[in-house]
């Protein structure tokens, strides 16, 4: 039974050898669609990117207000009009009633000028000025991040795409290493466990290749997410194409330090912040100025009664009522003694009473000019405006006490200048900080790089041994296996250690709030 359970074994074993060299990696990259370089990357990121855009949204709100600060010195001009309707009937008013028989359509219109001085109006234009050159040093601040982070992702994906090369030349070497423990198992100079040996070392090797691969298109969607435009092309077929020089930091740090005070974005944002919050303490204690205020207008108004007989009959019954009067007064006249007034006998009479009255020859109805006239004068409606008195006033307001109001303003406006005087300085320790610490990396990124130099050296010497040790068969499979790990850990160390250099550099330059190089 023994013998048979072996011998099945053996058999079995081939298969399964065969079965795992079906299943083979492709480690070819596909033909290059599209190429990006950092400048086309932190271009495209300055249009598209979502977070950069909400930052420049500041700035128009705040060139407004400084324009609207200028013309809060000018005078305000505004116009309205109406058109109303009122039907007939009886309305009262303050105790009185008031009756309308006729409905009628009215329209009207103002004009008024109006300016209103005070300290804190005059103090607006510098004060929105301020914040408006703080809003200007925000987006500089975040264009400066949006850089900075573009640049890192940019570096983190050529990181991920040189140890995808480290992963795919780990796989060519476990190939060559399995070719080779084929040929001298064939030879009777190694065993068919050196071989499986080889073959499951090739297959981690292909995995990690496979890990590697995912990780640098993971970095590629990252970058182009980062940057606010979606892939051009599949992520396999995009290629990056800037390198970057590794060179001794010659940097000095009184230098970059100085730089960085004067040109460092968020500082700056800082420094303009204590600005504005300055000129707003100036704003508060202007309340206790006297106020100016201007104004003047124009107005006019129309009102035509729907019913023109209505109006006509008024004025005929009026008419009439004048003619008696009229001839009752005549009559009197001529009742006195001697027909009138002695030596002046015809005055205060009146000659003809229906004209005199508006009475045509009937003394019924009124005379067709007088009539029409009556049409006429009621035809204003909408633009016939009767023109109102012009009206201006001048007044100036000074609060003598309104509660401690201005006194909470200037208190609240100093305590938010102090913040601002703490925050620039706050912003100061960190900036030097953050240079001294971002130069003392860079130095030691620098250095890693020679030692991680020396290392992969040291490990390629130890796999050549191996490998001749095994050839000549007096190494085994398992110092070939580890020596190659040993190269691929100091290979993906090499490559860790120039990436980590160059991102010193970045992290260096967004500190300072400029290129370096």
């Amino acid at each position: 039974m023994k013998l048979r359970a072996l011998a099945l074994l053996l058999f079995l074993i081939p298969e399964a050898a065969l079965a795992q060299d079906s299943i083979r990696v492709d480690l070819a990259r596909p033909a290059p669609r599209a190429q990006l370089g950092l400048a086309e990357a932190l271009s495209q990121a300055r249009v598209s990117s979502p977070t950069y855009r909400r930052a420049q949204n500041a700035a128009d709100p705040a060139r407004w207000a400084v324009k609207n600060s200028y013309g809060a010195l000018l005078p305000e001009f505004r116009t309205n009009g109406t058109l109303g309707y009122t039907g007939s009937g009886a309305s009262s008013f303050g105790g009185a009633t008031f009756s309308q028989t006729s409905p009628a359509l009215t329209s009207s219109y103002n004009l008024s000028l109006g300016m209103s001085l005070s300290g804190r109006t005059l103090t607006g234009p510098a004060t929105e000025k301020a914040n408006e050159r703080a809003v200007t040093e925000d987006i500089s601040a975040s264009g400066m991040s949006l850089n900075n982070d573009i640049t890192l992702q940019y570096l983190t994906t050529l990181q991920a795409a040189a140890t995808t090369e480290v992963a795919r030349q780990q796989v060519l070497r476990n190939d060559e290493f399995l070719t080779l423990a084929r040929a001298r198992q064939q030879l009777g100079q190694a065993t068919l466990l050196d071989v499986r040996q080889a073959q499951v070392t090739r297959g981690r090797s292909e995995v990690e290749f496979l890990r590697a691969r995912q990780s640098e298109q993971e970095a590629i969607l990252e970058l182009y997410r980062r940057m606010g435009v979606p892939l051009p092309v599949p992520v396999n077929t995009i290629v990056l194409t800037d390198s970057f020089p590794v060179t001794a930091p010659s940097f000095d740090l009184g230098n970059l330090i100085r730089m960085a005070e004067g040109e460092n974005p968020t500082l700056k944002a800082y420094r303009a912040r204590e600005s504005a919050a300055g000129y707003q303490v100036r704003a508060a204690k202007s309340e206790y100025l006297p106020a100016l205020n201007l104004s003047a207008g124009w107005s006019g108004y129309t009102q035509d009664f729907t019913n023109t007989g209505l109006l006509i009959d008024q004025a005929t019954g009026q008419a009439v009522q004048n003619l008696s009067q009229c001839t009752f007064q005549n009559a009197l006249i001529g009742a006195l003694p001697g027909g009138g007034i002695p030596g002046y006998p015809d005055m205060g009479k009146v000659p003809d009473c229906k004209s005199f009255s508006g009475l045509d020859a009937t003394g019924a109805a009124l005379l067709p000019e007088i009539s029409n006239g009556i049409v006429s004068r009621n035809s204003n409606f909408p633009f016939g405006f009767t023109t109102q008195p012009f009206r201006a006033s001048v007044s100036i307001s000074l609060p003598i006490f309104v509660g401690f109001s201005r006194n909470l303003q200037v208190s609240r406006a100093n305590a938010a200048q102090a913040d601002a005087e703490e925050s620039v300085r706050a912003s100061e320790l960190q900036v030097r900080a953050e240079v001294e610490g971002r130069h003392l990396a860079l130095t030691a990124a620098y250095q890693a790089i020679g030692v991680e130099e020396a290392n992969r050296l040291a490990a390629r010497e130890q796999l050549t041994l191996a490998q001749e040790r095994f050839r000549l068969g007096s190494g085994s499979a398992l110092d070939v296996t580890d020596a190659q790990n040993n190269v691929t850990q100091a290979e993906a160390s090499y490559v860790n250690a120039i990436y980590a250099y160059h991102k010193s550099i970045a992290a260096l330059e967004f500190a300072v709030g400029r290129p370096l190089r």
